[in-house]
């Protein structure tokens, strides 16, 4: 019962954010305003993380099985993405590559913040 109900905080979280897709004329996806209000209402201490922390680690421990339907439509589109494969191909190593050296330089760029406060 406790995941249900933490499960359905999720759910409404997800919910509000699509509200707030629908009413703000934003090119912003539902998905991206339910996170934002996640994270407000963890770091306000709206919500506390005991309340969603055990659906939570449930949902990140299944999200591989999440992303099979989406590559079952891809190979239904076989004959679509075939001419321009090589394109996709290229742009997503690129863009892969891109957004690693991003995150490791900003994360590197974060401990060693912290490491010259703790020294100081």
């Amino acid at each position: 019962m406790k995941y249900l109900k933490q499960f359905g905080i999720i759910l409404f979280i997800s919910f509000l954010g699509e509200i707030l897709h629908a009413v703000i004329p934003l090119p912003i996806p539902a998905s991206i305003y339910g996170l934002v209000l996640m994270l407000s209402a963890l770091m306000m201490h709206i919500l506390p993380l005991s309340m969603v922390r055990n659906s939570g680690k449930f949902l990140i421990e299944i999200m591989p099985l999440m992303f099979i339907p989406a590559a079952v439509g891809l190979l239904d589109s076989w004959s679509v993405l075939r001419p321009i494969l090589i394109s996709v191909a290229v742009i997503t190593v690129v863009t892969t590559v891109a957004v690693m050296a991003v995150s490791g330089t900003v994360t590197q760029m974060i401990i060693r913040r912290d490491r010259r406060k703790k020294d100081e």
